[in-house]
């Protein structure tokens, strides 16, 4: 009997490694388009192309990455202040400076999902399903989250939170040996403090104050790693940390208004976020993970509850908690306390909805061995579940989804060649003037070395947004919708115009055109502005004070730029 108990053991083993070799195979298949297209591969365009890849470029280009708090950077609105660009000590930094853009991008992308799909595997096998039989569920989650969306910049602010949790439950467990120990002072290095861990760290806090109150355990040494974890980000992200301690003058965000939405509103933005996740943390949970949850919460209400389907139900309610968070901080009954509190403007506290990639995905699979612990045609019908979300994952892989709706690639994007035909045909130093665009992300003038006066950023001085605001005011006044975007928010610091909306990317094959455009083209002038470059004509640029100069298309561009000299 125990000769047979072994074999099986070892036949279980075997078939799991096989399968994580497949796992590891197929991500490296997912990922394998960026490396063989290099520029010809088509990403994720905002809050990517459009800011942090220039910025990289940007800052790495200005001599100033280790530059003091109080350096600029002179090619954005006349001086951008270094702390903007965050720590020179992230791994993403660095990559983005010794490689090119697409190899560094490539590499960032499967760092991250390597090691999310190692962290979510080692969570559950330790923690969650240690069942023999399960291996199917271990590897096919653990690749399943690593394939998931997430935001490139975030690197493994949110995917890397499964390999927190396992080291934060081992240590928990007093097992924690030195490897868990590494984990939690190396992470800081490839995450952000403000974009994931910050709230994980804080949900590791409350974890812990449970255990005081309800167990009267102070478990040490649990409360010593979420502490030194903690100091390490707070050690790299110094910059961060000097800017909320020793604020020298008001930024942007001071005038954030983001509690606006009535208890309607909040109430379907929540629903819509269960059930469609956020573009900052999409999770493709809607067609399989969701309805498989709301089966095995119907098995689970009927049946007594032992410590796995407690584990689901608290796992489930914490995701519908996290989404009715993440709405109900836009509702306007918070803006009296807003008002009163800085900190709660400038600091997005609705992120703790980071959280719901790997709340999402260990409900996936506790859910999943829930329902495997019920027979053979349960097991089957996991099986399933667990192929079909990976055919749902595969079909989002960005070169799919980004070239089915018709998105830019990278070289097409950023337009080097035109850009550097339009560089050579003023034929002045790009430091001697400045530029500003109409139609266009203000990143590709500046990924091309232009000094801009436009420019979207996280934050930058509040006089300068006001300074900005007087050349586009005319524009704002036409449009309401404009005028509140830039108003209360402002991160967009671009010249708006009242006939293109809120469409920043106009194609080379738009027929579109200005026709009344009323800028303050002396107070541009008075900035340093002498270019505009716009990738729609502009039908009465010279009763606005703009001599066109020329229209330059290129092939290789997803655009056709009009530049236009200030009179």
């Amino acid at each position: 009997m125990k000769k047979e108990t072994a074999m099986k053991k070892e036949t279980a083993m075997n078939k799991e490694k096989t399968l994580l070799i497949i796992a590891f195979l197929l991500l490296l298949a997912y990922v394998s388009p960026m490396f063989l297209l290099g520029e010809n591969s088509h990403i994720r365009v905002h809050d990517n192309l459009d800011s942090n890849i220039t910025w990289y470029k940007v800052l790495h280009r200005s001599g100033e990455l280790f530059g003091s708090s109080h350096a600029v950077l002179p090619q954005i609105i006349n001086g951008l202040p270094r702390n903007t660009f965050g720590t020179e000590f992230s791994g993403i930094q660095w990559l983005y400076g010794l490689f090119p853009t697409m190899l560094a991008y490539s590499l960032s992308q499967t760092i991250t999902r390597v090691f999310a799909l190692i962290g979510m595997y080692l969570l559950l096998k330790k923690h969650f399903i240690k069942s023999e039989d399960a291996y199917a569920i271990r590897v096919l989650v653990s690749l399943a989250f690593a394939l998931t969306p997430f935001w490139p910049s975030g690197m493994l602010s949110t995917l890397g939170q499964p390999l927190a949790l396992w080291a934060f439950l081992t240590i928990r467990n007093r097992e924690g040996t030195w490897k868990e120990w590494l984990t939690l002072l190396l992470l800081p290095f490839y995450a952000s403090f403000v974009l994931g861990f910050f709230f994980f760290l804080t949900a590791m806090g409350m974890l812990w104050l449970r255990d005081v109150v309800k167990k009267r355990v102070w478990n040490i040494p649990f409360l010593s790693s979420i502490a030194a974890m903690t100091a390490v980000f707070l050690l790299i992200e110094y910059r961060l940390v000097d800017s909320l301690l020793f604020p020298e003058a008001p930024t942007s965000r001071n005038e954030f208004l983001s509690s606006t939405l009535s208890f309607g509103h909040s109430v379907r933005l929540a629903f819509k976020n269960y059930t469609l996740g956020h573009t900052h943390v999409m999770t493709l949970h809607t067609f399989v993970i969701l309805p498989l949850s709301f089966i095995v919460l119907w098995i689970v209400a009927r049946n007594q509850k032992e410590k796995l389907e407690k584990t689901f139900l608290q796992l489930f309610i914490f995701n519908l908690l996290l989404s009715m968070w993440y709405a109900f901080w836009f509702y306007k009954g918070w803006e009296p306390l807003k008002e009163k509190y800085q900190l709660f403007n400038t600091f997005n506290f609705a992120r703790f909805h980071f959280l719901r990639p790997l709340i999402i995905y260990l409900m996936f699979a506790v859910g999943s061995y829930v329902l495997w612990k019920r027979g053979q045609a349960w097991k089957k019908f996991v099986w399933v579940c667990l192929v079909l979300q990976l055919l749902v994952l595969f079909i989002a892989n960005p070169e799919l989804y980004y070239r089915y709706n018709h998105e830019p690639s990278v070289k097409e994007f950023y337009a080097v060649h035109q850009f550097d035909e339009i560089s050579r045909y003023i034929g002045k130093p790009k430091s001697s003037y400045r530029v500003a665009s109409i139609g266009l992300h203000p990143s590709i003038a500046q990924y091309n070395g232009f000094y801009t006066l436009d420019t979207y950023n996280n934050f930058y001085p509040l006089t300068y947004k006001h300074e900005f605001r007087k050349i586009i005011a005319k524009e704002l006044d036409k449009n309401k919708k404009l005028e509140s975007y830039y108003d209360h928010w402002g991160n967009r610091c671009y010249v708006f115009v009242s006939e293109l909306g809120k469409k920043y990317d106009y194609r080379k094959d738009s027929t579109k055109k200005i026709r009344h455009l009323q800028l303050n083209i002396s107070q541009f002038k008075k900035m340093g502005g002498r270019y505009i470059f716009s990738a729609v004509p502009i039908e009465n640029a010279e009763s606005d004070g703009l001599h066109f100069l020329k229209a330059f298309n290129d092939k290789q561009s997803a655009w056709k730029v009009y530049v236009y000299e200030a009179k």
